[in-house]
């Protein structure tokens, strides 16, 4: 990934008098793959997290594998906002990675308008639940790639879809999630699928 990093927001931004609209997101996505990084970068609030320090007792549970240096693990979820315009509110909620935590996940996806799977090219395995469990809710997805500065093979997106077998309808984009350019225009991506689904079934008798 590149060098820039954001920075959290200084103070909270007042939420518009005219929001009349909120939209709720998921990021998910494998452990360690980004998702409290992205929400925490693109978020206009500070975001509530709930981050706690990795102990003993996840040794032999908590896969670490390429990220053995990681130290904190998310344990129920990141909540970020960021407003699209006046009057439309994104809410973002971040996924805990690990596989014991993943019983979270169906209630995080209940009333979820799309969702975002952030993805790490070094452990793609790990993106497997994420989409199962999204394609079992029919939830519309779309598949960001965090690029890494230590990956050893660029993988492109054409091999990265064939190699998680998505469908060429779903959106891929590459980011940095620590970078809030970079993630805001994931949620874009995301936001421009549906609206295009949410035309296409309009458009369908």
């Amino acid at each position: 990934m590149g060098s820039a990093i954001s920075e959290l927001p200084s103070h909270r931004t007042p939420l518009a008098d005219a929001a009349e609209t909120g939209l709720k997101i998921v990021v998910v996505g494998g452990f360690g793959v980004g998702k409290t990084t992205l929400v925490r970068s693109v978020s206009e609030i500070r975001p509530l997290n709930t981050e706690e320090v990795m102990t003993q007792a996840g040794v032999g549970v908590d896969e670490t594998g390429d990220v053995a240096t990681k130290t904190t693990t998310t344990v129920a979820f990141d909540f970020g906002r960021i407003s699209l315009n006046e009057r439309m509110v994104l809410y973002m909620f971040g996924a805990p990675g690990q596989e014991r935590f993943w019983f979270l996940w169906d209630r995080l996806f209940s009333g979820t308008l799309g969702a975002v799977v952030l993805v790490d090219t070094r452990r793609m395995d790990d993106s497997w639940y994420a989409i199962d469990r999204l394609e079992h809710h029919r939830t519309p997805f779309v598949v960001a790639v965090n690029r890494f500065d230590d990956d050893t093979v660029r993988h492109s997106l054409d091999e990265i879809r064939q190699a998680l077998a998505l469908p060429e309808h779903v959106p891929m984009v590459d980011c940095d999630a620590r970078v809030r350019e970079s993630g805001k225009n994931v949620l874009i991506t995301l936001v421009d699928h549906l609206y295009e689904l949410a035309m296409a079934q309009e458009a369908t008798p």
